[in-house]
């Protein structure tokens, strides 16, 4: 079906992009058959590199729906006229102004053309024969056109996420090599940054960085540790399932207990009231123990010196201490010196007026009064 016109109806704009669109549709088809959902397949993995969401596809995919065979042909029908009621019928009852915007996403990626009627209307015309002689709707021939570097695009894309998933396990097994080594205490600031880096989504050029980075951590650590050294923290223990019970406080970390006067605190208040924290831990904290690993290996990110902590750690006890710095790090816009912060409250804490669960409660009621 020849393309008459090239501009509009009604009041969008005829853009330079239209002559593009003219060259589009004049352009040769391939003499082969495509299967039109496997095409769709194909355009879903690539749909970034043709700029196209998935929301776009299943419009697209309610446009092929109407095609009468699964495969599309040069010289099989490539134009389809439902009516946006529908159009949104097969979508489900979508808005009308949300599939006008999808159908311009797809024109504008080139995915398909408009054939407008002189009124802006979709319909056929039929010869005295009964054959179609005119359609008015949506060409979907530039699939057929463009069908090989759909494919190539998609087997790219798909060829990137398998190296993106490859890198990411790399750079895992490296710091994992390095944590073993130098223990979680003893981490370099620039490993402790690539753990946070990784917990982002990276692109592939940035992972490719990251992997390479944490290659060399390794080699450098595994480089400097002697040939009769034992990985930090390795015992027998070590080879045996482990099982952990959340509710368990286990026995290098005392209960998070306040004054007498009031209640125990829990862990879930602490992480109920410093939710920040979470987005730093390695693991989900579901111990005392994963708490006070959190909090102590905040305290070279937030300026905490070592020895403030391990101070801080005698006289509250690794439990209250935790708590102290995972309070100031939901408070970290507003301490201007952490370090300092936290060698006060130890002092306070040695003066016995300390109370961890002031803090707790503190953050816990000024977040229900931003949630109200």
């Amino acid at each position: 079906m020849k393309h008459i016109s090239t501009t509009p109806f009604g009041r969008r704009p005829a853009v330079a992009a239209l002559s593009a669109h003219r060259t589009l549709a004049d352009a040769p088809c391939p003499a082969v058959s495509v299967d039109k959902w496997a095409l769709l397949r194909d355009l879903g993995i690539a749909r970034k590199s043709f700029g196209v969401s998935d929301r776009d596809l299943h419009v697209l995919q309610a446009l092929l729906s109407f095609l009468p065979t699964p495969e599309m042909a040069a010289d099989g029908p490539t134009i389809v006229f439902p009516s946006n009621a529908k159009l949104a019928e097969r979508l489900h009852g979508m808005p009308e102004s949300t599939l006008r915007r999808h159908l311009a996403a797809l024109v504008a990626a080139r995915l398909i053309l408009r054939h407008d009627s002189p009124n802006g209307k979709r319909f056929a015309r039929r010869d005295a024969s009964g054959n179609l002689s005119r359609i008015f709707g949506f060409d979907l021939r530039p699939l057929l056109v463009r069908f090989e570097d759909i494919a190539a695009a998609a087997q790219q894309a798909q060829e990137e996420a398998e190296e993106l998933r490859l890198l990411r396990e790399t750079a895992v097994l490296h710091l994992r090599d390095v944590t073993h080594i130098f223990g979680k205490d003893r981490l370099s600031p620039e490993a402790l940054d690539l753990h946070r880096r990784l917990r982002r989504k990276l692109s592939l050029p940035e992972m490719r960085d990251l992997s390479m980075e944490a290659a060399h951590l390794a080699h450098q650590a595994q480089t400097g540790l002697p040939r009769d050294a034992t990985l930090s923290g390795a015992n027998d223990s070590q080879n045996e399932r482990h099982t952990q019970k959340s509710n368990i406080i286990l026995p290098e970390s005392e209960p998070c207990t306040e004054s007498a006067t009031s209640s125990p605190l829990h862990l879930d208040q602490i992480l109920s009231a410093c939710p920040d924290s979470r987005d730093y831990a390695e693991m989900p904290i579901t111990t005392w123990r994963g708490m006070v690993a959190t909090a102590q290996s905040l305290c070279s990110m937030m300026g905490i010196t070592a020895e403030v902590w391990h101070q801080a750690e005698r006289v509250m006890g690794p439990s209250q201490a935790a708590t102290a710095v995972l309070c100031i790090l939901q408070r970290f816009g507003r301490i201007a010196k952490p370090g300092a912060y936290l060698r006060t409250l130890t002092a306070k804490a040695r003066s016995g007026s300390f109370d961890a669960g002031s803090m707790v409660r503190a953050l816990i009621a000024k977040g229900a009064e931003v949630a109200s």
